[in-house]
């Protein structure tokens, strides 16, 4: 399966281009937005590709071609303010879905946030990220791509438990980067995913019960 990783220079995207490199049966391309990220994927055996979410949506489709999967992992970091949220995260991601359906590519994973699609659980201090990253989930339910909408807890950079839990409503809780590009892998091939939207924090199942369970 050719993948097309967006953001993968961020942390979870970097995870899951490694694990998806380390699978013969997965071919992860990485797009980042500077040149000097590109050897390191190179490095991984990862095929490579540079363009940029506040670009044209004619560069983000050139890069999704010959695809069968594209992954948004893309985020515009904890430092930025509202303006830069809204380009990335929520306009970003809509021009990715855009370059997914003029390229032909309809299967598409989104990592969100938990707990954004209840307007009453955004967050205080940033509703607009909330914002953000809710109406780009509807963007993707609205579009005609077999989508996969995975919205994490809060994250952190411990190793990988590979036991989660999903459902359509969590309380908040952590769950580890690495986790996160677990489970985007094990949603890549299970098309039972397709169509599901889900929030996902550390839990008592194995990644790929858990799904099956959804």
């Amino acid at each position: 399966m050719n993948v097309l990783v967006i953001g993968a220079n961020g942390k979870i995207g970097k995870q899951l281009v490694e694990k998806l490199a380390d699978d013969s049966g997965y071919t992860p391309k990485a797009m980042v937005r500077k040149e000097e990220q590109l050897q390191q994927f190179e490095d991984m055996g990862a095929d490579t590709v540079l363009a940029d979410v506040e670009g044209a949506v004619d560069d983000l489709a050139a890069a999704a071609k010959g695809m069968d999967a594209i992954v948004f992992t893309a985020g515009s970091g904890a430092q930025t303010g509202a303006d830069k949220t809204m380009m990335v995260d929520f306009d970003g991601a809509v021009k990715s879905m855009q370059a997914a359906e003029q390229a032909g590519v309809k299967r598409f994973l989104i990592v969100s946030a938990i707990g954004v699609h209840r307007r009453e659980k955004w967050m205080e201090k940033a509703p607009y990220y909330s914002a953000a990253k809710h109406y780009a989930d509807e963007w993707l339910v609205a579009s005609n791509l077999d989508y996969t909408i995975l919205r994490p807890g809060l994250l952190t950079n411990d190793a990988g438990k590979e036991n989660i839990k999903v459902d359509v409503d969590l309380e908040r809780a952590e769950i580890p980067r690495e986790d996160v590009a677990n489970t985007i892998k094990a949603s890549l091939k299970d098309n039972g995913t397709i169509g599901k939207a889900f929030d996902l924090t550390t839990g008592e199942s194995p990644i790929e019960l858990a799904l099956q369970n959804l």
